[in-house]
Formats: C-alpha cells, structure tokens, sequence
C-alpha cells in the first residue's frame, strides 16, 4: 500500500475489549504518526455504524483500512468492504475481548506487536494477502458462523461486564447450561450429506477459535478456500461439562457426539426460530440458513 496517497482510515469501537480500545487509541496514532503513516481517527458513535462508515469510505476511494478493536468490530468493517463497490485492504490491530481473527491470521496480539508489523508491511509495500470470509444468508463473517448453543452463549457473553478477558465466555458457558441446552430440530445439507434432527450446535469456522478460549476447529485455515463445519449432536449438561476442557484444547474432534467436516457451502433449516452468531454477534433468530466460503474474499494488510 503505497503511504503517499490519501490518509489510511484508522476505525475504532471506544466500547471494544471493554473500554480498552479506547484508551489505547490514542497510543496507536502517537505511534503511526511517529512512524510516519499518515492516518484519520474515525470513532464508532452507535452499535453497527462502523459498517455504515467503511462502506462509505471505501465508496469514496480509500485503499484501505484499518481496524483497532476486537471481533465484533472487525465483523463491522468486513461486512462494509464486502458490501462496497470498489476494493479496498484491511488492516487489524486487536484489543478487543477474543481476538479470534487476529489469532487466525497470525496477526500478534499484543497492540504495538500488532501496529509495528503493520507499518513494516506498508513501508516495505508488501502486497495484501488473500483471505477467506464466509456468507450467511446476506450477511458476511470474517470468522465464524454458530448456530444453536453457542449463539446463546455469545448473547449471554454480551450482558456480562466483569474485567476478566476471555474468561468471560466460560463464564457464558456455564449460565447457559443453567438455564438449559437448546437442541434444535434442523435439516442440514452439504456436498453429498444430508443430516436431519436435533443438534446442539453446528458452527462453520474460517478461524480454529472462538470465544477467545475454545479452539472449536483446529484444523481450520482462513485461505483453505473451505468452512470446517463442526456439528454437535444433543448432549446432557454433564456432557458438556466433560467435553469444555477438551474444546478449549482442541481434542473434541472425534468424539463421539461431535462430527466435523469441510465444506464450501451448507443449507441449514430449523423447524423452528433458532438463535445464532457471526463473529459473536448475535443475529435476529431465523429458521433457514444458506452458507457458503467466499474464497479469497479479503486482501489483509
């Protein structure tokens, strides 16, 4: 990305990581002015207007951006360059909660770690890298798609304001179980599969993560050109008590409740309004689902 054009847009949610991005904002731009990439601070003002933001930017001829801020902002910002007209790159400098696409495109996670290898690329011109995004219906997910479980997990997640990081989807977990596991009646097609009857979850990973702490998809790359769907079939509370300490290793793959496979696109229907997430945000409760990898789909910075 060449530095002599226009001012890269550098988008922030002051809310994210639970007020982290905000005071750490400031220390970012002091370091890219310093190292002499010229930026524009542009603040979220309302939940889901950061979308609204780069699609207008990117409308208006940006070559990229970038996003300081965790999963959920940078959900926002997919969804507005993959909405837009022209193309444009994405840059990530996580503080947010989970940072689960960061992790996944090797991308540290320690700010400055982050905001140094970032100005090392542009200095130098490194072409943007292809990555992988998903589709849900006309929606976009940059790292995963849940239906079922985890998507009450994640809206529980939300309302929980404790400082104690990724620990607060554990936390999530366990109130969900209290108030008891939901096992959708659904109809799942892929490929040459066909699955139907309850689940506990089906989620489609682009990334291995999710929750910050729970390696769902271990196997799963963002520039594979495939979703690893991981599907979990009804299990007790006991159950999934026993098999957290194996989700947040990644050694669930196997067992006998979970089957895993890769696929390009998937048709999931539910009998009736099921909850469900992109990135850890919750959508509104839907019965039909169409998925699909959009290979290649994001130039990364």
């Amino acid at each position: 990305m060449n530095i002599d054009d226009k001012p890269i847009p550098v988008l922030y949610n002051p809310v994210a990581g639970r007020g982290r991005a905000a005071r750490k904002v400031a220390r970012l731009s002091e370091f890219l002015t310093g190292a002499g990439v010229p930026h524009n601070l542009i603040a979220s003002d309302a939940e889901g207007d950061l979308e609204d933001k780069v699609l207008r930017i990117v409308n208006d001829g940006a070559a990229g951006v970038i996003i300081a801020g965790g999963d959920g902002s940078v959900h926002e910002v997919v969804n507005g360059l993959l909405r837009a007209d022209n193309d444009a790159a994405l840059g990530v400098v996580p503080v947010g909660t989970g940072n689960d696409f960061a992790k996944a495109c090797g991308i540290p996670l320690h700010w400055e770690d982050a905001a140094r290898l970032l100005v090392d690329r542009i200095h130098n011109g490194v072409p943007p890298r292809p990555v992988d995004a998903g589709r849900v219906n006309d929606r976009y997910f940059a790292n995963g798609a849940g239906i079922g479980f985890d998507a009450k997990v994640n809206h529980l997640a939300r309302d929980i304001r404790l400082p104690i990081g990724d620990l607060v989807y554990l936390l999530a977990v366990l109130r969900g179980l209290w108030d008891g596991v939901i096992t959708p009646d659904v109809r799942l097609a892929y490929d040459d599969s066909r699955r139907d009857g309850p689940i506990t979850i089906a989620n489609f990973s682009n990334g291995p993560w999710v929750g910050g702490m729970f390696h769902i998809a271990p196997m799963a790359r963002n520039d594979d050109g495939v979703l690893d769907l991981v599907l979990a079939a009804p299990v007790s509370r006991a159950r999934i008590l026993a098999l957290l300490p194996k989700l947040i290793r990644g050694t669930h793959i196997g067992e006998a409740e979970v089957t895993h496979a890769r696929v390009k696109r998937c048709e999931l229907v539910a009998t009736e309004p099921v909850p469900s997430h992109l990135d850890g945000e919750v959508q509104p409760l839907q019965t039909r689902f169409e998925i699909e990898v959009l290979e290649g789909a994001l130039a990364l910075l």
